[in-house]
This record gives C-alpha cells, structure tokens and sequence, in this order.
C-alpha cells in the first residue's frame, strides 16, 4: 500500500503541473477515497486485455471481471434481496456471487422478452422482403445519396418515448437492407440509428434519466422537450458528419445476424416489388409497437395534466366519461402499450406477413423463429453480463467516490455537470444512472441560483455527459454489436466514437448558446 500511495503522490504533481482539468478531480481525491477507482482500472484492465489478447467470450470476461471488482471491495459481507424480498447476509466471497448473479438476473428481466421478440420481428422483415421495401421507398423519395439522412431524423422522431434498445432493434433491419441494396455504406447507416437514438434518450422524457433530472433541477417538463429536441437536432446534424467521417475509414461488413443469411438477403433483394409485402404491412410492426408504446405517454401526461386543473388532460377525461372510465381505459392502454405486449402484438403481425407472403405453414415458421431466438439469447447473456459488472462498480463506491470528487469545484456548473455525468457512464455504463446520480450532485449546487443561465442547459449538458464514452459496461453496446453484427473492435471504433463525439458536440452547443441566449 505505501508504494500505490507513492505512485499517486508522484501522479498528483505531475497533474498539478499540467493545470489540466483532470488535476483538478485527482486532486480533489485527497479527500476522499482512491481506491474504487482503482478497483475500476484493475476491472477494466481485465475486460481489455481478457478479450483483444486472451480470446475470451465476452460473456465469460465480463462475468469474471465483476467477480473481481467486487473481491476488490473487500467487504466482510453482502446483503443480497432475495426472492423473496427478505434480505440476507452473506459471506465475503459468496455474497461477491450473489451479487453478480443479482446483476445479471436484473438486467435479463429488464431486456429479455424485448430482445427476444424483436429479434423475431427482424427476421420476418428480412425473410418476407418488408424491410427491403420500406428501403426502396426510402430511396424512391430521399434519394440514394440522403438515405442516412433519412434514417438518422426517423430515428430521432421515433425514439422519443422509446428506449434506445428497442428503437435500435426495430431499425436496424432497415439499415442492413439498404446496405443489401446500396451495397455501401454500412457504417453510417448503423451510426445514423444510434446517433438519432440516444441524442433522443437521453435528451426527452418520458426516458426515466430526463425524467429524473427534470425532477431534481425542478425544470418544467414542456422547457425541457422544447430545449432537449433543439439542441438535441443542432447535435444529430453535425454528430451525422462524424458518422461520414466514421464510414470513410471503417468499413463493416454485411454479416448475417439473427438467423438471416447473406445469401437470403440477396435473394430478396433481386425479387420485383409486386413480390414484396405492401409499404403497410411492412412498417406496421415498427411502428405499430412504437405507436402502443407512446400512448402510454399521452395517457400518463393527460393524468396529470388533469391533476393540476383544466387543461387538455381534463378534456381528455371528460371525452372518454369521467376519471372511472379514463382510468379504465389507461388500464388497457398500458397494457397493450407495455413494451413487452407491443412488441408481442408486432411479432405476431410479422410472422403473419411473412406467412402470407412466402406461403410458410405453422411448423416452417417455428423452424424460423428458432434462430433469431438463439441469436437473441447470446445478446441477453452478454448484455446481462455487463449489467452485473455495473452493478459490481456501483457495489465497489465508485458512484459515490465520484460524488465525492464533485464537491467544491469552481468550474462552470454546465461544464461541471457534464464532465460528473461522463465519469460516472464511463465508470458504471449506463446512461440512466449516470444522469440520476449527476442530478442528484448537481441540484443543492444551482438552488441558490449560481448556475447564470437557464437550468435547461444544466438538463442537456447532464444527458449529453451521460452519453460519453460507451464501452463494454454498457448494455447499448452489446446490443448494437450483436445486432448489427460487427465484432467489439469495429464497436469500439464506431458506435464508442461516434457517442462521444455526440457527447462533446452536444456539449460544445449547450455551452454557446448558454452565453449566447442565457434566458435569465
């Protein structure tokens, strides 16, 4: 121990140094304790070197990698919820365990089915030729040339009350067959869908990370829409030139997912249009799903817009015959509107399609749906997987270490949140956490009115911070590798690239315009 607290003194002055705003949060950590930042660079050393050097399934690392971050922890025990609700203690190494196991089940519940049916909603569209027409429409009316474009500003509309995960799954079967058909491309096709999709993320509510910081910093929830989707547009534009500049020097690859081989695609690709599904049929289940899902929005935003008085919410009740008969009917909205149902409701309408379309009976379809399904269940292993790491670094007080560093800082507050939110996402990996955890720092900060400029843009540095740097913690990550296809390398030098140019972008606009139009 002597030798590490050495080995940081003599970092210490070198930062000193440099003047660099790194100096200033590792010499904050004078007060406060280093040592789950080091459980976090032993953990992430583990995660490289175990998969670019030793081969290891990403799987197998990311487990093992949480085992060790929380040995690290030395705790002499762990609470683990069990199933039961009850909490039990347990020893050091066996609660270590547990924890991982806790991890990984909790990620699963969240992503599982969503996964799962998804992955059989691409297959139907690759397999029946429905996302081969919604290209060919595409390119009929934007034009070869502004495809991307296309697919970048449908992605940022459409995402507004859905989850990146979903929103990516659904899309990404269109941009694998406009690369079928432009033979081009594949790169910014991909980076269009996830720049559109996580500026929106982490930009609007209802996403429970906006939600969260609107809450603390006490923003008004129409202010933040109108402020998160303007600057979030002015980010995507030019966060769709990096994803240009990305394509030209990383080409990835057309390569089968999800039970859909390369030479079905193509065998799709050279049938006539009157063989393909109708444009109907082959966008409703995309956006029959995100359709269901957003009215549970419209229902929870009119229940309390008629909590506060008359209003478009009170109309609402009224049309559909009192509070009673309006509850009863959100009932059966965020039914069929649960992410789960609608994609179930999608799922079945594309198996229909591809039935109807291909001429299939009940038991070719059940040897279909066997792939994608298996694909499927990898993604959720290896996403879960790393939803266990990240729950091992918040057990190993990284998160509150970080807080720690925050604390009496004279940078500018806009800045100040986005660098606190873009540690704690590179620390722990998800967007959403990073986001309450900064909000929860930033808010007691700006209550006196210290911020100089509108707290929206305290809101938007914060989700743009949150999006920093995505790496092999972070559930998106898995997601867009398995489901596009592309190895962790080529992840890495895309879609990590392109979120933290669209971090930075996003943070360089925030900054101007709170100088140029403060708004108070």
């Amino acid at each position: 121990m002597p030798a590490v607290i050495s080995t940081r003194l003599k970092l210490l002055t070198t930062l000193e140094k440099t003047g660099s705003i790194a100096a200033m949060f590792f010499l904050a950590a004078s007060t406060a304790s280093y040592w789950p930042f080091v459980v976090l660079a032993a953990s992430v050393a583990f995660i490289i070197v175990a998969i670019s050097k030793l081969r290891m399934h990403a799987f197998v690392a990311l487990i093992l990698a949480a085992m060790l971050a929380g040995l690290m922890t030395n705790k002499e025990s762990w609470d683990i919820v069990q199933k039961d609700g009850k909490v039990k203690a347990a020893s050091s190494m066996v609660g270590v365990v547990e924890m991982v196991s806790k991890g990984l089940g909790d990620t699963a519940r969240d992503i599982a089915i969503s996964i799962a049916l998804a992955a059989i909603i691409g297959m139907c569209l690759m397999e029946s030729g429905g996302a081969d027409k919604v290209v060919r429409r595409f390119l009929a009316f934007f034009g070869e040339k502004r495809a991307g474009w296309a697919l970048l500003w449908s992605t940022f509309i459409l995402s507004a009350p859905i989850f990146f995960d979903t929103m990516f799954m659904l899309m990404a079967p269109l941009a694998m067959a406009l690369r079928m058909r432009t033979g081009k491309d594949y790169t910014l096709y991909i980076l269009a869908v996830c720049c559109g999709g996580t500026v929106t993320h982490s930009m609007t509510v209802p996403h429970p990370g906006p939600v969260a910081v609107v809450d603390d910093l006490h923003l008004n929830v129409g202010e933040s829409i109108i402020g998160g989707m303007l600057i979030g547009a002015i980010t995507c534009f030019f966060g769709f030139l990096v994803s240009k500049w990305l394509n030209a020097r990383t080409d990835v690859p057309l390569r089968a997912t999800g039970g859909v081989s390369l030479d079905d695609l193509k065998d799709v690709n050279s049938k006539s249009e009157s063989e393909l599904p109708s444009f109907f049929w082959s966008m409703t289940p995309v956006i029959l799903p995100i359709l269901l899902i957003s009215m549970t929005t419209v229902f929870e935003l009119a229940h309390k817009s008629a909590a506060t008085g008359p209003g478009w919410g009170a109309s609402l009740t009224s049309l559909l015959g009192g509070e009673q008969s309006f509850n009863h009917v959100r009932a059966w909205v965020d039914f069929i509107g649960h992410k789960n149902i609608a994609l179930f409701i999608g799922a079945f309408i594309s198996l229909w399609v591809l039935a109807k379309q291909r001429g299939f009976g009940l038991k070719k379809l059940e040897k279909l749906v066997g792939a994608p399904l298996e694909t499927a269940g990898m993604i959720i292993l290896i996403t879960s997987a790393g939803g266990a790491f990240g729950l091992a670094l918040r057990s190993a007080g990284v998160g509150d270490a970080v807080r720690e560093l925050a604390q009496g800082y004279s940078l500018n507050l806009v800045l100040l949140g986005w660098i606190v939110a873009a540690v704690i996402r590179v620390a722990q990996g998800s967007a959403t956490v990073a986001m309450l955890t900064t909000s929860s720092i930033m808010a007691p900060m700006v209550a006196g009115g210290a911020l100089g400029c509108h707290p929206v843009y305290l809101f938007t540095a914060i989700g743009f911070g949150a999006m920093f740097c995505s790496w092999m913690n972070d559930s998106g990550f898995w997601v867009v590798s398995r489901l596009s296809g592309m190895t962790e390398k080529e992840t890495l030098r895309t879609w990590t690239l392109q979120l933290t140019a669209d971090s930075i972008i996003g943070l360089l606009v925030t900054l101007a315009l709170s100088k140029v139009l403060p708004m108070v």
